[in-house]
């Protein structure tokens, strides 16, 4: 099996970049289909156009019953490198849909049989904190115990840690708690890898995440943290007893913790992203009359090597519709 050697990055960042130019164009719409379809259409024509033999384990999934970039497709002209392949072409759909902000497009490889995948359960408790309170987190602990956990690695106090949590029903009793401990609390419409993302960023207003959110994206974020530096635990979260007892046939341990190298386990991962909407991370798709502005970023774990770049497109050569 053969490792990828060049920085597959600079040329993963032409697919987000694709789809958050198509995506956006449908900002305020209020089809969320229609956000998705233009998004996925466009990722799927530059990543057929990469050097590599690459397999969907994180794609639009069962959930979404897609006919493109769905779990299991092959991706590329070559036959190696060898890769896994984790999208989300708009983690944000509704937020684009509706004109809100946090929407944003990512792409992540990893050596082939390195990422872990969910399969049919949906999603996961998490926690995620940047570099400076890595060691500090422990998903078994109650949440007021790791906010503690978190001011102390950060030098804060308990009360000016900021903590993103999706506003979601079934959060009452997490946001009760970080209440009665009187922490910050930003509450996020959607977008959970941009919200755990954030807090890697300084100056983003976010030290940690946490709560339930998608599976795939936990496995995309886990390729994110092992190139920033920042660190994510999960549990399988089951909706029903229907998913906990396929968990339990499929011999996935409900009770185990997984961490960042069981969600992936390769040392040499590929991640880019590009704001669809004006988000805490990245700036949204921007149509001028100079061309169309995109801000991304690039990295990987290997160099651990964080590159923004900021693009102008010409619109009448570049047509990711087509």
């Amino acid at each position: 099996m053969s490792a990828p050697n060049r920085n597959l990055a600079l040329e993963m960042v032409r697919a987000t970049e694709a789809a958050a130019i198509s995506a956006a164009r449908c900002m305020g719409r209020g089809n969320k289909n229609e956000v998705d379809g233009a998004a996925v259409n466009a990722m799927r024509r530059v990543l057929n156009t990469v050097q590599m033999k690459g397999v969907v384990v994180i794609g639009e999934g069962e959930k979404d019953e897609a006919p493109m970039l769905f779990n299991g497709e092959q991706l590329g002209w070559a036959e190696d490198p060898m890769l896994d392949i984790a999208v989300d072409p708009v983690d944000g759909t509704r937020p684009t849909a509706e004109g809100k902000p946090n929407a944003i497009s990512v792409v992540a490889f990893a050596d082939r049989g390195s990422m872990f995948n969910p399969k049919h359960i949906f999603y996961m408790s998490k926690i995620a904190v940047g570099p400076q309170a890595a060691h500090a987190i422990n998903i078994e602990a109650s949440p007021s115990d790791n906010v503690r956990a978190v001011a102390r690695a950060l030098r804060k106090a308990t009360q000016d840690v900021t903590v993103a949590v999706l506003d979601r029903p079934r959060h009452a009793e997490l946001i009760k708690e970080l209440r009665s401990i009187e922490a910050r609390i930003l509450l996020v419409a959607d977008g959970d890898v941009a919200a755990a993302l954030a807090t890697c960023k300084q100056g983003s207003g976010a030290d940690m995440m946490m709560g339930v959110g998608g599976s795939p994206e936990a496995v995309i974020t886990a390729c994110a943290m092992k190139c920033m530096g920042g660190n994510l635990q999960c549990k399988l979260w089951p909706r029903n007893d229907e998913e906990a007892t396929k968990c339990k046939e499929a011999g996935l341990d409900l009770d185990r913790v997984l961490y960042l190298n069981d969600l992936v386990k390769s040392e040499n991962v590929f991640f880019a992203a590009t704001g669809v909407t004006d988000g805490t991370w990245l700036n949204g798709v921007r149509y001028t009359s100079d061309g169309i502005l995109t801000d991304s970023v690039v990295m990987r774990s290997k160099s651990g090597t964080v590159r923004y770049i900021k693009a102008v497109h010409n619109p009448f050569k570049v047509n990711y519709n087509e």
